[in-house]
């Protein structure tokens, strides 16, 4: 007879998704697939949560790695997570913008992250329900948090369309092109031309002004883009990415920099506003944030942005009152 030791658990980062739509399941794939946490996958449905953890718990002999995916109905098995993920709330559908999703997913977020912080105090919160920016303040207010343990994923989302379709137009890897986005997860975005290179060469250099504008203007719609072309869904897979990006940079301490939904303090000539700026992320969340130099029209491009974020914020505080 052979007598094995008693296994002893070790610690292990726990990332929560609260929402296991298609944005929330297919992070989860993401997340468990790179082998970065355990997941536990959330949400309203009963069965739902439990029937899509248990089918991607079944793939592991296919994608080896050993996390534990877990579906649940109860904020109690989130407790202990490293990050809480927000993902739920309702999708857009065609003619919708993220402003008319406002009041519902004001009160989901709400309600949300209310039971999973109390259960994981310290946790890092990462909104991607939209409206973003604005979900991104709501629920900072709602957890009680420090700032920098709270950011909006829309930065990253918005950038990556932008290198997307400036690898389309241009005819190289995507790889080679660094973009960056700031301000609203939205149609005021600021995508900013001169800071985007591919190879190190500014896009200004290998294009002309109205070709930009047109892809400018594409990421601007990007969202809306597939929302018109799926009619019954919105967009996940770039965002499930986008989102995995940010939770690796936070549970391995990167310090990457990232463009994400921050809580400015007078960065910009802004305050008391999330909204999408370039930010350094490690193991305690926004660790800092780069302010850019920019051109007068740039500036003002954030701050209308901004303006946008802030009306929309009260009108959402006027009507959770």
């Amino acid at each position: 007879m052979v007598v094995r030791p008693p296994t002893v658990a070790c610690a292990t980062s726990r990332v929560s998704i609260i929402g296991a739509g298609n944005v929330g399941s297919t992070l989860a794939q993401r997340i468990s697939e790179k082998n970065m946490a355990d997941v536990v996958l959330l949400d309203v449905v009963e069965g739902r949560p439990q029937g899509l953890a248990l089918d991607l718990m079944e793939a592991r002999g296919v994608e080896r790695h050993d996390r534990l995916i877990l579906g649940t109905n109860d904020y109690a098995d989130t407790a202990n997570s490293n990050i809480i993920v927000v993902t739920a709330g309702l999708a857009r559908k065609p003619g919708m913008s993220r402003e008319d999703l406002m009041k519902t997913n004001g009160k989901i977020v709400q309600d949300v992250v209310k039971q999973a912080i109390a259960y994981s105090p310290s946790a890092i919160l990462i909104v991607v329900t939209n409206p973003l920016d604005v979900m991104t303040y709501i629920a900072w207010k709602a957890s009680g948090l420090p700032p920098r343990q709270v950011m909006g994923m829309a930065g990253v989302l918005d950038s990556a369309r932008f290198q997307t379709f400036l690898s389309m137009e241009l005819g190289v890897s995507v790889a080679d092109i660094t973009a960056v986005v700031l301000g609203g997860h939205g149609d005021l975005m600021v995508p900013l031309p001169r800071y985007t290179t591919v190879g190190g060469i500014p896009i200004t250099d290998l294009m002309d002004a109205s070709t930009i504008a047109r892809i400018v203007e594409r990421t601007r719609n990007g969202g809306a883009e597939i929302v018109e072309l799926m009619q019954t869904g919105s967009a996940y897979f770039a965002p499930a990415s986008s989102t995995s990006v940010m939770v690796e940079a936070v549970l391995l301490n990167q310090t990457r920099l990232l463009p994400v939904a921050a809580y400015l303090e007078g960065e910009y000539g802004l305050k008391d506003i999330f909204i999408g700026v370039p930010s350094r992320l490690g193991c305690q969340g926004v660790e800092s944030i780069l302010e850019l130099k920019l051109t007068d029209e740039e500036l003002a491009a954030l701050h209308t942005s901004a303006q946008s974020v802030r009306k929309n914020v009260d009108r959402l505080n006027e009507l959770l009152a």
